[in-house]
């Protein structure tokens, strides 16, 4: 799903005061954690991730690598943390401008 610059900001500002509600350790990216990530989505649309000083994993990676098996959208990574972002199949509650 490609998104606006517009959109982009909109996801951010709306991610701003939520915390981390996932961390990614020293294991890396395994399939708990992705089917974890997969169930959020579904739940909140918008998640927020961080990734530990122990994980040897560029954080740009972990990112594309979650949202390409999540079918998500990567809104920002920042540092050590990840935005990503997902429509809810049933009854989405985040309207994106246009």
């Amino acid at each position: 799903m490609e998104m606006t610059s517009k959109q982009r900001a909109y996801l951010r500002s709306l991610a701003n005061p939520v915390t981390a509600i996932f961390q990614i350790g020293k294991a890396g990216l395994t399939p708990e954690i992705v089917q974890a990530v997969d169930d959020a989505l579904e739940k909140r649309e918008l998640v927020k991730l961080s990734v530990l000083k122990n994980c040897l994993d560029d954080p740009y990676g972990i990112a594309d690598t979650l949202a390409e098996r999540t079918r998500s959208s990567v809104v920002h990574v920042m540092g050590k943390k990840i935005v990503l972002y997902r429509p809810a199949k049933k009854n989405p509650k985040i309207k994106l401008p246009q």
